[in-house]
């Protein structure tokens, strides 16, 4: 019985990660979940500045990345000895007649103390970024321009022409 509930491995290649408009979750019928916010077209990205390197984590839609997995978050930052930044960033992918862009990109700050087992995020911040992102808002302000420069690099690095039809403000995250 044990092994039903370990993770398997089977050696197959794993996909980019991110989610690109996926079918009516209601399929059409009108029912039960009509007007229920779908996260189909949101993807998490991480964003280490540290490490210098960006990725796709989807357990952060849940608040289970690796990075926040076993840490006790608080919205105080001196509850955090030894913070490392990071930003969870949420992607929004969207549709046009020319094909899928970057339509939202928010980004919210965590503090992790992994050693400690702490950190400081603000969940509010965290949900309000993530709506703001699935109505094509490109909030990145607070980022440093280290951070915005990793993004952009790796949104271009993923998939050129979806980043070339993204807006003007996205683009901007390389130059």
């Amino acid at each position: 019985m044990k092994d039903f509930f370990e993770k398997k491995n089977d050696g197959a290649k794993k996909g980019s990660g991110f989610t690109i408009l996926s079918g009516d979750s209601t399929g059409g019928h009108g029912g039960f979940g009509i007007g229920a916010l779908s996260l189909d077209n949101v993807t998490p990205v991480i964003v280490d500045t540290e490490d210098s390197v960006a990725y796709v984590d989807m357990g952060a839609l849940h608040a289970r990345s690796e990075v926040e997995k076993r840490i006790k978050f608080t919205p105080d930052r001196s509850n955090t000895p030894n913070p490392r930044l990071y930003w969870l960033v949420w992607v929004t992918i969207n549709r046009s007649e020319q094909g899928p862009y970057y339509y939202g990109v928010t980004a919210c700050e965590m503090q992790i103390d992994s050693e400690a087992r702490r950190g400081y995020k603000s969940l509010p911040e965290h949900v309000n970024r993530m709506d703001k992102s699935m109505k094509g808002h490109v909030i990145i302000e607070d980022m440093d321009e280290k951070s915005r420069r990793l993004l952009g690099n790796f949104l271009r690095d993923h998939d050129e022409a979806m980043f070339e039809r993204s807006s003007d403000t996205v683009k901007a995250m390389v130059e």
